[in-house]
């Protein structure tokens, strides 16, 4: 089968979308597909194409930035011919690009699914305000247009505004989450570059730094946690300086964190790979996720956790809650109140044995070769629709 997968960022840009999709597209690659990935060339330091990993990369030069959004003219062009090239189309929501293809994948009667991620929130701001109407727009209409629409849980698509009225399209497949065994030697040595004091307990934040996170709410809830713990310590893995739409929130947020960073409790990792995300995960005792809105549906890191035997504490959010409860692994606390992610923490990582799970069954569950399977049977079931026997 021939897959055209279409998303405005894809890898090297670090966030949960780009990382479900590049799984993805490898593990539709390793079972025999021809696989294309159409994007964005977000920096012009990116080729307009290239083969990675078994997968095609396209990318459209951009023209104009709207805060996180960008105007691509020769977008429709390309995505028509590719539409016409290829037996299946997955779309990543949130992409003002996707109504127009999923408008050409029913003309053409192309399978065509949406993987829906998050409801969009802009930044405040007159544009932002006339590009989140733009985008509203565009992506009800790759609603209306497209077959199927995939999301991580049902908790969210019940919660959420966007998906709530397409309940009938709507199918629950898992994210796929895979990262490789990190050996003795590997936590050793990232142990020593990243924690060489031996602090602990270390409470563990993966993330872009951006706004939805709520890193203040971490930081707030610190001063109670590090008064019963004061040889504590935060290891913050992920982008955190020049984040496109973000640079605001970090210049905010700094001095504080320069504090901690100053007493040593504070660490950025920067953006780790696969394997050294795993040593990450096995030199964290509580991974935190203490997102504020409906841009966070479900945290693949807490699932990355869980694999190395690490619970998490998540924001109350529909789709954010649901690793914490599918495997009784962690503790949920009210979105945005950091002493009770100060308590979280602190019963967290004072009684681990009582947040123990199976860590092989949950990384058998979101195997990326189980979800593609997932979306091959969900694209042939579509096909059997369109062209019957």
């Amino acid at each position: 089968m021939r897959i055209l997968i279409i998303l405005t960022y894809y890898r090297p840009h670090t966030s949960g979308l780009t990382i479900y999709a590049e799984r993805l597209a490898k593990a539709f690659a390793s079972r025999g597909h021809a696989v294309t990935v159409l994007t964005s060339r977000y920096t012009k330091e990116l080729p307009s194409e290239e083969i990675r990993d078994g997968v095609r990369i396209i990318r459209v030069p951009v023209l104009l930035r709207i805060s996180k959004g960008v105007i691509m003219p020769r977008f429709g062009m390309i995505a028509s011919r590719l539409v016409m090239e290829n037996d299946a189309i997955q779309l990543h929501l949130p992409q003002f690009d996707a109504a127009g293809v999923a408008f050409r994948g029913r003309l053409f009667k192309k399978p065509t699914v949406i993987t829906y991620h998050c409801d969009l929130k802009m930044p405040p701001g007159v544009l932002s305000w006339f590009a989140n109407l733009a985008v509203a727009l565009m992506n009800n209409l790759a609603a209306v247009f497209t077959h199927r629409i995939i999301t991580y849980t049902k908790d969210y698509a019940e919660h959420s505004p966007f998906l709530n009225k397409y309940l009938n399209k709507l199918r629950i497949i898992p994210p796929p989450v895979v990262l490789p065994e990190a050996d003795n030697g590997d936590v050793k040595s990232f142990r020593k570059a990243n924690n060489p004091d031996d602090r602990e307990p270390v409470i563990g934040m993966a993330a872009r730094f951006a706004t939805e996170k709520g890193v203040e709410v971490l930081l707030d809830s610190l001063p109670q946690f590090f008064k019963k713990h004061p040889n504590g310590l935060v290891l913050f893995a992920g982008p955190y300086e020049n984040i496109i739409g973000e640079e605001d929130y970090f210049h905010r947020l700094y001095p504080l964190i320069k504090k901690f960073e100053t007493e040593g409790r504070w660490k950025f990792t920067g953006t780790l790979d696969p394997g050294h995300m795993a040593a990450f995960y096995r030199s964290i005792d509580v991974l935190v996720l203490p997102s504020l809105n409906s841009t966070e549906a479900f945290g693949l890191v807490q699932i990355e956790a869980m694999m190395n035997g690490v619970p998490a504490i998540a924001s109350d959010l529909p789709g954010v809650r649901q690793p914490v409860l599918m495997h009784n692994m962690g503790k949920i606390f009210p979105i945005g109140d950091p002493a009770d992610l100060a308590n979280a923490l602190l019963e967290v990582v004072e009684g681990k044995k009582k947040f123990r799970s199976h860590k092989q069954e949950i990384a058998y569950r979101y195997l990326p070769d189980k979800v593609a399977q997932a979306y091959e049977e969900l694209f042939a079931e579509i096909n059997n629709e369109l062209h019957p026997t």
